[in-house]
């Protein structure tokens, strides 16, 4: 015969209580776990097609570069110039102005990410000050 709750002990129904408990605290986890999972997959998909355009976006710079390189080319040989050298001097100037704009990017984002740039001048400030107040007051 079960024990109904106004017969129980209180031994059995603080273990019944423990019980419940832990059985809610691992579903609980339970839960969290696989909402977890399905976050990360849905941010992989997102990755995944980020890293797809990224592709796309670097082979469709690299078709208008050689569009750039021929209209160039196009000019030269109107200006009078031959084929060979018409194309030859239009693939150093497209080329000399993207290595320049690619050392600029290159140079600003390194100077961004300098170490006195990424200190967390506010925050180490704020501790040192509540280190000192606690020193103080102990």
């Amino acid at each position: 015969m079960a024990n109904t709750a106004e017969n129980a002990s209180l031994s059995e129904l603080v273990t019944g209580l423990v019980s419940d408990i832990s059985g809610l605290f691992r579903k609980e986890i339970n839960l969290a776990k696989t909402e977890a999972s399905e976050k990360m997959s849905h941010a992989l998909t997102g990755i995944e097609a980020f890293a797809a355009g990224l592709v796309f976006a670097i082979a469709a710079v690299g078709v208008l570069l050689a569009a750039l390189v021929s209209a160039l080319t196009a000019f030269f040989v109107h200006q009078g110039m031959t084929e060979p050298s018409a194309n030859a001097l239009s693939a150093v100037i497209v080329g000399v102005v993207v290595a320049l704009l690619a050392w600029g990017m290159i140079s600003r984002g390194l100077a961004a990410l300098r170490g006195d740039n990424l200190k967390l001048d506010r925050t180490s400030a704020s501790l040192r000050r509540d280190a000192q107040m606690i020193k103080e007051r102990t």
